[in-house]
């Protein structure tokens, strides 16, 4: 077999012609031997190879090329913050709570949006941000739970952007996963700390003689006896009470929606639960039972004629008077019925009312008793055992009273 030097082809035994070649094409290597053009003929005369061989390089260095250029990487498309909040409203949120939906389009719609709406996602620095959340905290005076309530959206929408291609991930690691340089709430102040607002024992006996007899008495016995939420409370239904168990199911909260009363799904899995009854609100809780059937029977026009139909978790339509809180002529109360009372409080009793303080005073004194954190925390529907943490270090009037009996005995 003979070879022509510099050409890249030769001659075979039986004098038909070959040729071989090597390309490199940005760092890739390849190299091939052929006895046949691209079409599968042998190759009769030298001239005839160096064709073959030109075009096989050539076919080579195209496909090579194409390949390189199908796995680079993409340079992300670039948009402003407001395209992608539009994207995200789109097709980035639908398995969000509707509380959850309103909240981040009013942070968006008036603040968010301001600052950085027209500004290109892959242009916005870290310190951009640590300055807003800071500037919200410390100069508008925004509570430290409220402004981060924009962190968890900041990292929502980077996410999104990564997601899509926006982000490098270089930039989003440092954005929102790197901790030494993602994006981060300000410091907490020291009064800030002291957020577990509880009610003294002589201002709980002032509660117990103003709610006797009111319409707000169940919500607030329920409040006191359970901690529920406001939300829970008043979208509890009979059907969720175990007279017999002396046991509450919580599985929905009322709100608001569109204008509408609803019973919607819980925010979280923790949130479901079973709450356990004290003998006081158990007895209670049987003698309105057998009430409201008095009431049915006393206020059987009235009932009918001021019952409300609302819309149930499973999307159902129901009847008010299925209402734990509803009132003996069939009026359902709402979220929004202790407003009037914690007016009254205020200009009566001279002290602050806010439902949700019940909530706190419930999780301290059972915390005081010594209660396991992992009962409490169910007990609350707390998803973090942290946050039930708070109850456990919380400072009340009984806990000075140990104290100091603690430290006489010393």
């Amino acid at each position: 077999m003979g070879e022509k030097k510099n050409t890249g082809v030769f001659q075979l035994k039986n004098k038909n012609w070959g040729f071989r070649y090597v390309v490199m094409v940005d760092g890739v290597r390849k190299e091939a031997r052929k006895t046949k053009d691209e079409k599968g003929n042998p190759l009769h005369t030298r001239k005839e190879a160096i064709t073959a061989r030109s075009i096989a390089i050539k076919n080579c260095k195209d496909t090579l090329l194409e390949k390189t250029n199908e796995e680079a990487p993409q340079k992300p498309a670039r948009k402003t913050m407001a395209e992608l909040y539009e994207e995200y409203c789109a097709s980035g949120r639908k398995d969000k709570a509707y509380t959850t939906r309103k909240r981040q389009d009013s942070l968006w719609n008036n603040y968010i949006s301001k600052r950085f709406g027209y500004r290109y996602i892959d242009e916005i620095s870290i310190a951009e941000v640590n300055d807003y959340l800071t500037e919200l905290y410390c100069d508008e005076g925004h509570s430290h739970a409220y402004v981060e309530t924009f962190l968890r959206l900041f990292y929502l929408l980077f996410g999104q952007a990564f997601s899509r291609n926006y982000l490098d991930l270089d930039t989003y690691n440092k954005l929102c996963i790197n901790k030494s340089t993602r994006i981060h709430m300000p410091k907490k102040s020291v009064e800030e700390y002291k957020d577990i607002i509880i009610f003294n024992k002589k201002q709980l006996s002032q509660l117990d003689k103003y709610f006797s007899g009111t319409n707000g008495e169940t919500a607030y016995l329920i409040g006191r006896y359970c901690g529920l939420r406001i939300s829970e409370c008043y979208g509890l239904k009979w059907s969720d009470i175990d007279l017999e168990q002396g046991t509450i199911t919580i599985t929905k909260q009322m709100q608001y929606q569109d204008g509408l009363i609803k019973l919607v799904p819980l925010k979280t899995k923790c949130a479901r639960r079973t709450i356990y009854l004290s003998k006081r609100l158990q007895t209670y809780l049987t003698k309105l039972k057998k009430q409201t059937k008095i009431y049915e029977v006393e206020f059987a026009a009235q009932r009918k004629q001021n019952q409300t139909i609302i819309i149930d978790s499973n999307g159902k339509e129901i009847s008010s008077l299925e209402m734990v809180n509803t009132m003996p002529n069939g009026k359902l109360q709402t979220v929004n019925s202790m407003k009037y009372h914690a007016m009254l409080i205020r200009k009566e009793l001279g002290f602050d009312f806010n439902y949700h303080y019940l909530r706190h005073t419930y999780g301290t004194l059972l915390a005081e008793m010594n209660t396991p954190a992992h009962i409490l925390c169910n007990q609350m529907g707390h998803a973090n055992s942290r946050v039930t943490e708070k109850y456990y270090l919380a400072v009340s009037e009984r806990g000075i009273d140990t104290l100091t009996k603690n430290l006489n005995h010393m």
